[in-house]
């Protein structure tokens, strides 16, 4: 009967044991895939996973798509260093959560290129709201570059329910260069599919 008890109490002890291992396995677990969806500095998505959720938005319905890039980025870490620049595009990530809808999903798809996608938004509305962005981030200086305004400019496109996201990603960043080309720190909409 002794032996019984002493054999019980230690599969409990081991039972509580391989609890505790399996929840820290979960934890590490959730940790993983956190970091391989997101980009470590801004805790915004990554490009493989802003691609990823793009293709499953489409499944459902259209999607408008605004992809960004911060203005004379390099001349930032040049007067500034890097660990300025870092908090620039932290900065810049703050205010697009701050000027974009709840259901509007925010991805760092390069070093200061960005993405926005705004599901079942119409292209018009779509390029209001990245108006609103350019003003949220050029409208004040930043908190990290105190008296310097930073810029930024912006492409917009849309695609239709089942449409490829590749597609509208190439059109929306051949709409970002345009504005790059014509002074920058503007919003431009692609071209129309034909």
């Amino acid at each position: 009967m002794r032996e019984s008890r002493r054999l019980i109490r230690r599969s409990d002890r081991e039972e509580r044991e391989l609890n505790v291992l399996n929840g820290e396995l979960h934890r590490l677990a959730s940790q993983l895939e956190y970091k391989a969806r997101h980009d470590s500095l801004t805790g915004a998505l990554n490009r493989g996973a802003i691609f990823e959720r793009a293709g499953r938005l489409l499944e459902g319905g259209a999607l408008a798509l605004v992809v960004l890039d911060i203005d004379f980025f390099k001349s930032i870490n040049d007067a500034y260093g890097h660990p300025a620049g870092d908090a620039v595009i932290c900065e810049v990530v703050e205010r697009l959560r701050g000027a974009v809808p709840e259901r509007a999903e925010i991805g760092r798809v390069g070093g200061e290129e960005f993405s926005i996608l705004l599901p079942e938004m119409p292209l018009a509305e779509a390029l209001l709201r990245a108006e609103a962005v350019r003003h949220a981030i050029a409208g004040q200086p930043f908190d990290c570059l105190p008296g310097r305004i930073v810029t930024a400019s912006f492409g917009v496109s849309d695609t239709a329910r089942h449409g490829a996201f590749g597609d509208a990603y190439a059109r929306a960043d051949e709409a970002l260069f345009e504005a790059k080309r014509g002074g920058r720190n503007q919003v431009r909409a692609a071209r129309a599919v034909p």
